[in-house]
């Protein structure tokens, strides 16, 4: 029987985490009083319990508790406060040969954001192939459901009084400072920020990322079919991941297609002059918990895809 604890499971993502743990009967779930929840000393006692804690705070919250933690305590920090920090691992086993061996032998673990999870499996393969130029300036934009906004924005889409206007997409992140972008950068290979338009919908989980190329500007030549070639060999076997031949047969990519599921699957399409990628996942599976979840299998050692919809 594993100990788990997850800090701050009143959350979004946390729910959602001790939702799966709860239905795993390899998991005991370390839990705390609601009214110690903010007691750092008895948080910490459950750190030093757990075979892996999962820190699912605010950014702030997520360093403070990580400073104090015994160094050989195992964390996986939700937040996007460690992604891009020395002494943490990105916990995504499938970025780049190794990674999954580096996850297991640590004991800092910062999960991808939902947003850059997408973006960087798509791009990752092709900066590493050479299609893409680590100098390359990339336009991407994402539609995900608004569970995404954490309980305020879930709050205020589920509101029976609510305007009008959420019943429309709504861009944000206007000023191109979005959190995700070191993340997307750093993993990807790339050395300028991509231009991101992120998009909510009215619908409580799932995504679409969607990274445009123009074939004129790619490093090397290389068609759609190509790019899908070395997407497919690049995820050969992995358990998480679907590179899909072509598109739907309706010719739509939904965004709420994988809502409920850990997987993620990968399009290519386009013609000789533009290219899209697209990835569609849920942005509470491969995208946050999901994900957690299967950083915490390899950490124990278990299947990876244990207790995972995929």
């Amino acid at each position: 029987m594993y100990k788990v604890f997850v800090d701050g499971g009143h959350g979004t993502t946390g729910l959602r985490i001790s939702e799966y743990l709860c239905k795993d009967p390899e998991i005991c779930q370390l839990t705390i009083d609601p009214a110690e929840r903010k007691n750092t000393v008895k948080r910490l006692e459950l750190i030093s319990e757990a075979d892996v804690s999962i820190l699912c705070l605010p950014d702030k919250a997520s360093e403070e508790i990580a400073m104090l933690a015994p160094k050989d305590a195992v964390l996986i920090d939700t937040s996007s406060r460690h992604r891009t920090s020395d002494g943490w691992v990105y916990g995504m086993p499938e970025l780049a040969p190794g990674q999954r061996d580096l996850i297991r032998s640590s004991t800092r673990i910062s999960n991808p954001g939902c947003h850059a999870s997408g973006f960087i499996l798509l791009v990752r393969p092709l900066t590493d192939a050479g299609i893409i130029g680590h100098d390359a300036l990339l336009s991407c934009f994402c539609v995900t459901g608004y569970s995404g906004g954490g309980k305020s924005m879930i709050a205020r889409y589920e509101d029976p009084g609510r305007p009008s206007v959420l019943d429309s997409p709504a861009q944000y992140a206007l000023g191109q400072s979005h959190k995700h972008l070191p993340e997307m950068m750093k993993m990807s290979g790339l050395e300028h920020a991509p231009c991101f338009s992120p998009v909510v919908g009215d619908f409580y989980s799932g995504m679409v990322m969607t990274v445009q190329l123009h074939t004129s500007q790619l490093e090397a030549k290389a068609d759609a079919d190509e790019i899908r070639g070395i997407l497919k060999r690049r995820y050969d076997g992995e358990p998480l991941i679907r590179v899909r031949d072509g598109v739907p047969e309706d010719g739509f990519i939904y965004s709420s297609a994988l809502s409920g599921s850990a997987g993620m699957d990968l399009y290519v399409s386009g013609n000789e002059d533009r290219i899209l990628l697209m990835a569609v996942y849920d942005n509470l599976g491969k995208g946050a918990s999901g994900a957690a979840l299967q950083n915490l299998n390899i950490l124990l050692g278990r299947e990876e895809t244990a207790g995972l919809r995929i």
